[in-house]
């Protein structure tokens, strides 16, 4: 009895330590053949498109204003341009902003007085891509309104309270100013 159950206990800890080598990977059940991948992006072009066709109609309704494509994907125009300065925010400078956004039917989403005033570190903080670049292209004291399609703002995700899935916005920036952060850290000492 004593060596039958010697051999079980035995059997018992060869059967572990074989189960326990090195298992090969099991292979996924079900393999993509790369149909929603081609679904996705005929879904997203269709969903630009359908943006773009939304904010051209808007520049085509208001023919005196002049409205600038960006090399990234929006459109914008100066509400107040200031043609004395140069200078424009760089990667390391901080920015302090207004704005205000609205929907494409120009209904306020938030107001300049709910978001005012931002401090925004160029290219070292997140905000909306389309910010963060468009930012890049203002001068002190100057006012542009710009037109951004839905990857440009907050995307399919929205920002989880007024914006939605995939809106497009309007968002009317004033760059008050800006300054490297070196001279901004001495400032606040």
């Amino acid at each position: 009895m004593k060596n039958c159950s010697k051999i079980i206990v035995l059997s018992v800890v060869l059967a572990t330590l074989i189960s326990c080598k090195q298992q090969q990977a099991r292979m996924p059940i079900s393999r993509s053949s790369g149909t929603f991948m081609k679904e996705s992006i005929i879904r997203n072009k269709k969903l630009v498109a359908g943006e773009e066709g939304k904010i051209d109609s808007i520049i085509k309704s208001n023919p005196q204003i002049q409205y600038i494509a960006s090399k990234k994907g929006y459109w914008y125009h100066y509400e107040v341009r200031n043609d004395k300065d140069t200078l424009r925010p760089k990667k390391g400078d901080v920015a302090q902003f207004d704005y205000e956004i609205k929907d494409l039917k120009g209904n306020v989403v938030y107001s300049e007085v709910e978001l005012r005033p931002q401090t925004y570190k160029v290219d070292k903080q997140n905000i909306i891509k389309g910010l963060r670049d468009g930012i890049k292209l203002m001068r002190k004291k100057e006012t542009v309104t710009f037109l951004f399609p839905s990857h440009m703002a907050y995307g399919y995700h929205g920002d989880n309270k007024r914006i939605g899935s995939n809106q497009p916005l309007i968002c009317t920036v004033t760059l008050n100013d800006f300054k490297p952060e070196e001279k901004v850290k001495t400032e606040n000492q």
